[in-house]
């Protein structure tokens, strides 16, 4: 009997991972995702308006609770085997989705005690390879989770029984449609630099792919290309930007769709428009971002849950 069988993957329970952070991680996460000199409340702890930035938990799911540097291909995958699953190549997997719902905003610092919590909530296999997505639950020492976040991979050419499959059990809130009969609401231009992803790295991602061109000539991308999640942090900040008035605890909920790689150095441009409002009052924002310097989408099916500030005003 084949040991293959998507669907027992599918509601597996992970180990729980130690996790853990400090000031100066979630600054360093600041500048990797593009925070600017003049922004205060990401980048200067000392200034009264500084808070953690609350997309900041997505790197613990290959940061842990280490300050070194760790081998990527350690890290992918979760800390024990899925059962059901064929093997993996973590050369050839992608970041096919990523949310984050703030349940709670975090402290500065840690310490001691909190824990990632994953379980996989959906697979689905089709010709290209086989999409597996997990849901993570951010707690704290004593049990009550701060974030859950869902994040799906795609991994190119996986095949387990070579037909269509799919389950799920749990995922993320689906995003609206962006509108067609009107421009954006909101438009938020940025840059990255050259450096982007040396610096990106540093909370936790050490893909070669993002650091050694060779890797990424081999995989068909020309060369180094950013963190999907470095791209998915500048697009937060321009929705806290255009919409929460600078305010980084006015995202409550944030999500997308990776579509289409950016290089460091690229122009980065977020389009967004109001869609609705959640029975929580928040604003609900669709949205997507254009790599501005290939004109491509490279972040799509963007959805944000927003507190809106008077400054964000229509």
């Amino acid at each position: 009997m084949s040991s293959v069988d998507l669907g027992r993957a599918v509601g597996h329970v992970d180990a729980d991972v130690p996790v853990g952070w400090n000031q100066r991680d979630l600054l360093l996460y600041a500048v990797g995702i593009g925070a600017k000199a003049d922004e205060h409340a990401l980048v200067n702890e000392l200034d009264k308006s500084w808070t953690p930035f609350p997309t900041y938990p997505v790197v613990l799911m290959l940061k842990h609770d280490g300050q070194d540097v760790n081998v990527f291909t350690e890290r992918i995958g979760g800390s024990t085997p899925t059962p059901g699953l064929p093997k993996l190549d973590p050369n050839r997997t992608v970041h096919a989705t990523q949310s984050i719902q703030v349940l709670k905003p975090l402290p500065a610092v840690s310490g001691a005690g909190w824990k990632l919590q994953r379980r996989v909530v959906a697979v689905s296999e089709n010709k290209s390879g086989i999409v597996l997505e997990s849901e993570y639950k951010l707690v704290d020492p004593q049990g009550t989770p701060y974030a859950i976040l869902y994040s799906a991979s795609f991994n190119l050419g996986a095949k387990a029984t070579g037909k269509p499959f799919s389950k799920r059990i749990a995922g993320a809130p689906p995003a609206k449609p962006i509108p067609k009969d009107r421009n954006p609401d909101w438009v938020v231009s940025d840059q990255t630099t050259p450096e982007q992803a040396a610096i990106y790295r540093l909370s936790g991602d050490y893909n070669g792919l993002h650091i050694d061109p060779s890797i990424g000539k081999a995989a068909g991308f020309g060369g180094v290309i950013l963190h999907g999640l470095s791209s998915y942090g500048f697009a937060a900040r321009a929705v806290v930007k255009a919409v929460g008035g600078g305010d980084p605890s006015s995202l409550k909920y944030f999500g997308v769709r990776f579509s289409s790689p950016v290089k460091p150095g690229d122009a980065l441009e977020t389009r967004m428009w109001a869609v609705g409002t959640t029975t929580q009052g928040l604003t609900e924002v669709a949205f997507e971002v254009k790599n501005v310097t290939t004109g491509k989408v490279s972040l799509s099916n963007g959805v944000a849950w927003v507190k809106k500030s008077e400054k964000g005003k229509l």
